[in-house]
């Protein structure tokens, strides 16, 4: 339990300092948005963490909102700008992120945090991707990202419940 705390007071600190450090890139990154794509600059989603609790994971904007004569949205394909693939190349648009974990919703450590629509689907084994709080990254980013099968990445997550 004593590593689970000194773990938290790592995320705090390294989450404050990472903010102050890069509050130049995020207005940088806060501007090119706001004129290449309009207000809002970020993009809030709910995602499955810790125990399953369901947080808002905040993240750097990189599409339009841009509908069909319908007034549904295109498609994702059709709604990624330039600048918005440029973002998640460097995944800079993960960046608000650290937010998130001085909100104590993630770690920055920890598996990937999922849409909550997946959690019906997951077998026991997957489900232990919830033992501990969802990270910026984790084994599966570090071992390949899409690069390797959702197995592998459940297998990855995993890992970490057990630490």
């Amino acid at each position: 339990m004593r590593h689970l705390a000194v773990k938290g007071l790592i995320d705090i600190t390294v989450s404050l300092f990472g903010l102050v450090i890069l509050l130049p890139l995020f207005v940088i990154i806060s501007i090119t948005i706001l004129v290449t794509m309009g207000w809002p600059v970020i993009f809030i989603q709910n995602r499955a963490g810790y125990k399953g609790k369901i947080f808002k994971m905040i993240k750097f904007r990189t599409m339009t909102n841009e509908k069909d004569k319908n007034g549904d949205l295109l498609p994702d394909s059709k709604r990624l700008t330039k600048f918005g693939k440029f973002l998640r190349s460097l995944s800079l648009d993960e960046l608000p992120e650290l937010f998130n974990v001085l909100k104590g919703d993630m770690s920055l450590v920890g598996p990937r945090p999922l849409l909550p629509e997946y959690l019906p689907y997951y077998s026991k084994e997957q489900m232990r991707r919830h033992d501990v709080k969802p990270g910026i990254t984790g084994w599966a980013q570090v071992n390949g990202i899409n690069a390797i099968s959702w197995e592998e990445k459940f297998k990855y997550d995993g890992w970490h419940g057990i630490i």
